[in-house]
């Protein structure tokens, strides 16, 4: 009969978060428009480029039904 062999698992050293500026994995931020209706119901859309994701907003913002858009930044 076979043995088991236990496994082994090995604990990884968590990394600590660069900065933004410093991490070169990321090229680009994350934002989340977060459109509320006045029927209660919600709507996020997430965008990389800040102007799209205002340009966005206000376009929403000037419909009679919605209540509030908000904009969020993301990691």
């Amino acid at each position: 009969m076979a043995t088991l062999a236990k496994k082994v698992t090995k604990k990884r050293k968590k990394r600590a978060k660069a900065s933004f500026e410093k991490d070169r994995r990321r090229k680009h931020h994350h934002y989340l428009v977060t459109v509320h209706y006045e029927d209660g119901e919600k709507f996020g859309r997430v965008y990389t480029d800040k102007d799209k994701a205002t340009r966005f907003a206000e376009r929403q913002r000037r419909s009679p039904v919605v209540k509030a858009a908000r904009i969020s930044q993301v990691s």
